[in-house]
């Protein structure tokens, strides 16, 4: 059955924002119009960095907690699945904050947070240029960060939305990278990153997490606003 725990951590992060996508007053299914291209967009270019990293050695993935389908030479169907499965549960964990408590963005000043992860991501790329997953990652994360704060976009919702979720990451990152189990499912080249872990987890992954849920929130939004130029604007 091991065959299957990437699977099954799919799985386990969807099932409930997904059921709960139709129960609750705020219903995401009627969100899928605005989230499913956004989604398609952001996984088809996480899944091409993804096939240059493994083609690099940069990481990889352990046969045996594969069911082996792929969907790319050496990308399995899992990791295809990871980049919808775990949008779709931050899209709607954002959405439902969104909905519900909508004065969030106002608790302080978006700008704050933005100038804080972009000092720290430009420090970090800057300084490990030679390490390829910490250099993509703070190098890229930068960037979006810059557009958010060129564009007066407000975080605040996005930054608390993955917040909230990080037990949830612990756990299913935890079991991704060898925490439980005897093997990771996913393995690292840590000449490629920094070599500091939590727990099992790269620190990398956490802001490589931030970033596939901004991206995916931004052009959720963008395709949910008529006029995205003036989306969250404070």
């Amino acid at each position: 059955m091991k065959q299957y725990l990437y699977l099954f951590i799919n799985v386990g992060c969807i099932i409930i924002p997904f059921i709960f996508s139709f129960l609750l007053k705020h219903k995401f299914y009627k969100q899928w119009r605005y989230f499913i291209p956004a989604n398609i967009i952001i996984a088809i270019l996480f899944i091409i960095w993804d096939h240059i990293f493994v083609e690099m050695g940069v990481w990889g993935f352990r046969s045996d907690y594969l069911t082996g389908l792929f969907i790319t030479q050496n990308i399995p169907l899992e990791e295809g699945l990871f980049f919808i499965c775990i949008p779709y549960a931050c899209v709607f964990t954002y959405f439902i904050i969104r909905e519900y408590y909508p004065k969030i963005n106002l608790i302080y000043k978006s700008r704050i947070t933005i100038s804080i992860l972009f000092l720290l991501s430009s420090i970090l790329f800057i300084s490990n240029i030679d390490k390829m997953y910490t250099a993509y990652t703070f190098g890229l994360l930068s960037i979006v960060l810059l557009f958010c704060f060129y564009r007066r976009i407000n975080v605040n919702t996005i930054t608390i939305s993955f917040i909230s979720i990080l037990p949830f990451m612990f756990l299913s990152n935890g079991l991704l990278t060898g925490m439980f189990i005897e093997n990771e499912v996913v393995w690292y080249n840590d000449v490629q990153n920094l070599g500091f872990r939590i727990f099992t987890i790269p620190i990398e992954d956490f802001f490589y997490g931030y970033l596939l849920i901004l991206l995916n929130v931004l052009l959720y939004e963008a395709f949910r606003n008529v006029n995205f130029l003036n989306f969250v604007k404070r």
